[in-house]
């Protein structure tokens, strides 16, 4: 009874904590969505979202984009896991580790200026290209999908790496070294040892940067301009723009569905539960 009194004491300030900031707006959120300003409940506002094809648009290419760079991020964070986990010895390891983790001591905003610094028209790499004879002229590498893209993937590599390190630093050596033994090839090994051993890795790996791509704003604002058509931007507008509470809430909610039914299917596709990847 006394361990019970001292373990409800701990968790005490993390529940009121999480209660406080997420049940309680997320109430209110579901709450506003179904309102209207006469204190009747209505449907008008998700009415809206699939009368006008902007926010459906936007909603579609907002998942589409996310997903995209959840992939390309795993592709990129994948190898460097790899030799962190299995390559890297001692200190090398660490000293990889704090290479990844380094970057993410500053703010996202900072970061996103500094990308802006690299890639705008006068920025580094349009004078690299410049002074290198490989363009005749300033190119402007901002204000396209291709920027918000490469924001995103830079934005959760690390919540890529870290899960994927996990996962692969408790495989075995010798299971690796026996398939080599039996003749198998690197993509054999990999394909049929690696992968399947790093899958609940690479699970909550693709659900954390997934999320944090969906609901990004500043990436999408600020590489993206003002035509990134990104879907938090028209949740933004409707709170702080028009004061549209009701509207804003409604889009909330369905970012929010949205999100919980591509991990669900993420979740069934690659057959793990979220009880086996979070464990993990």
């Amino acid at each position: 009874m006394k361990n019970k009194w001292i373990l409800g004491l701990f968790l005490t300030p993390a529940l009121v904590w999480l209660f406080a900031l997420i049940v309680i707006p997320h109430l209110q959120l579901i709450e506003l969505a179904f309102s209207d300003r006469s204190g009747g409940w209505t449907l008008k506002h998700f009415n809206v979202f699939f009368q006008h094809s902007l926010y459906w648009n936007t909603f579609v290419r907002t998942a589409w984009m996310s997903i995209l760079a959840t992939l390309l991020t795993l592709v990129l964070a994948f190898p460097v896991a790899y030799y962190i986990a299995k390559v890297a010895s001692g200190a090398n390891k660490i000293i990889l580790l704090m290479v990844c983790i380094l970057p993410f001591w500053l703010s996202e905003l900072i970061r996103a200026y500094g990308w802006m610094i690299i890639l705008r028209e006068s920025g580094l790499l349009s004078n690299a290209l410049v002074w290198a004879g490989l363009s005749a002229q300033r190119i402007e590498f901002l204000y396209n999908d291709y920027a918000i893209i490469m924001g995103l993937v830079y934005n959760g590599l690390l919540f890529m790496v870290v899960p994927l390190v996990s996962a692969l630093d408790s495989l075995d050596d010798s299971h690796i070294e026996a398939a080599f033994d039996l003749g198998a090839s690197r993509w054999v090994a990999l394909k049929d040892i690696v992968i399947p051993h790093a899958l609940p890795g690479i699970v909550s790996g693709c659900i954390i940067v997934f999320m944090l791509s969906l609901g990004n704003y500043l990436i999408p604002n600020l590489m993206g301009g003002k035509d990134s058509l990104w879907f938090t931007e028209q949740i933004f507008t409707q709170f702080i723009t028009r004061f549209n509470w009701e509207q804003g809430s409604s889009l909330g909610l369905l970012l929010l569905v949205l999100s919980s039914v591509m991990v669900w299917v993420g979740l069934k596709i690659s057959g793990q539960s979220l009880q086996s990847t979070v464990g993990r």
